[in-house]
Parts: structure tokens; sequence; C-alpha cells
């Protein structure tokens, strides 16, 4: 297997975690290690989003 096929998925559009590439890359998130890190994507994924906004808005101050 490649070293995606072998990891998990977010899939977007279907709100449902995936092994392997079973979605088009613009409909998912990762890779992730576990199934539950894939199903909290969402969340991780607006996070990791706040963060760098802020880290920006420092650097930019």
């Amino acid at each position: 297997m490649t070293s995606g096929e072998d990891k998990y998925w977010y899939n977007f559009t279907s709100g449902a975690v995936e092994r392997g590439f079973a979605s088009p890359a613009i409909d998912r998130a990762g890779p992730f290690d576990t199934s539950e890190e894939a199903a909290n994507a969402p969340q991780l994924l607006a996070q990791r989003s706040r963060e760098w906004a802020e880290e920006d808005e420092r650097e930019n101050d």
C-alpha cells in the first residue's frame, strides 16, 4: 500500500470517515492515523484555523 491508503480520511461531502483513497482529494481531509482522529477533523481544522489567524494577527501588529 502507498502511504495514504492505510490511513483514515474525513470526507467533507458525506461527513464519513474513510480508509484509503475512497473519495476525490477535494472532498477529504487527512491523513489521520485513527478513525477517531479523522472523525474529529472538522473541530481540529477549525482550531488550527483559529490558531493560524491569531498568529497572523500577532505578526501583523
